[in-house]
């Protein structure tokens, strides 16, 4: 069985979902605690997709969130950099003509400048090796006036619930995993990654840096989730070659 570590080299989180591709929307309603509906339809809002736009979905596992993006119309990009997760998302998306599958990696998509309406990835920030490389190809993909929407696991700014839930990842999370995976040992990398992943208002610093302007955030579930948003410039210039690192 597969874990990726927190070096996040592709290829281990590739093999990773990979194993994890037939039960991972089970197993991800279950660790939610149901939850997980209620954040996808809160990131369909936020992007708000409209008929004959297109939309770029990364890190798009099995298409459950493009088909929701797809739903009025808008065609959707889902795009993976795991073929695992791309082959069970065609066989449930077979039927759906606004839905089209992409191998691709985040840090180098296979689009050209100013392709799409809006860009959006959920619960895959986190996974990619360099995620700022990521957020700057977002930005080149998007044309002008468009706009991103991240949704990411996050840290709760009340120090009560993130301790409960820090709790939860490393005590309640491990009994349902083993209930609901068909790969236990990969959701430690789940736990591991979510404990590094930085704050709110860095995730923030990072669109502005790369370009976006209009950078805003909220917390869903008391921040144990946090949504963001951010706009291209309608005047759109190259994206910054430096970004700033947590701290900065």
């Amino acid at each position: 069985m597969s874990k990726a570590d927190l070096s996040k080299q592709p290829e281990q989180v590739a093999a990773m979902f990979d194993e994890v591709s037939t039960h991972y929307d089970r197993t991800n309603t279950v660790l939610s605690m149901g939850n997980a509906s209620l954040w996808r339809m809160a990131t369909t809002r936020a992007v708000a997709p409209r008929a004959g736009e297109i939309v770029l979905d990364v890190a798009a596992g099995t298409g459950t969130s493009s088909a929701s993006l797809a739903k009025d119309g808008a065609r959707v990009v889902a795009a993976d950099f795991s073929a695992g997760m791309i082959e069970v998302g065609r066989a449930r998306q077979a039927g759906n003509p606004f839905v089209e599958f992409v191998q691709a990696d985040a840090t180098a998509l296979p689009f050209g400048d100013d392709e799409f309406d809006a860009v959006t990835i959920s619960f895959g920030l986190r996974n990619i090796v360099d995620p700022q490389k990521a957020i700057a190809e977002f930005y080149r993909v998007t044309k002008p006036g468009g706009r991103v929407v991240i949704c990411e696991f996050s840290r709760p700014p009340l120090a009560v619930i993130r301790s409960g839930y820090f709790a939860y990842l490393r005590y309640g999370m491990p009994v349902l995993v083993k209930l609901a995976s068909s790969n236990p040992v990969a959701y430690e990398y789940l736990m591991d990654s979510i404990e590094a992943w930085p704050s709110q208002p860095v995730l923030a610093g990072w669109l502005r840096a790369a370009g976006f302007e209009k950078v805003a955030y909220r917390n869903l579930t008391a921040g144990i989730v946090a949504l963001h948003r951010g706009f291209k410039p309608l005047t759109a210039a190259s994206a910054p070659s430096s970004v700033p690192t947590e701290g900065e």
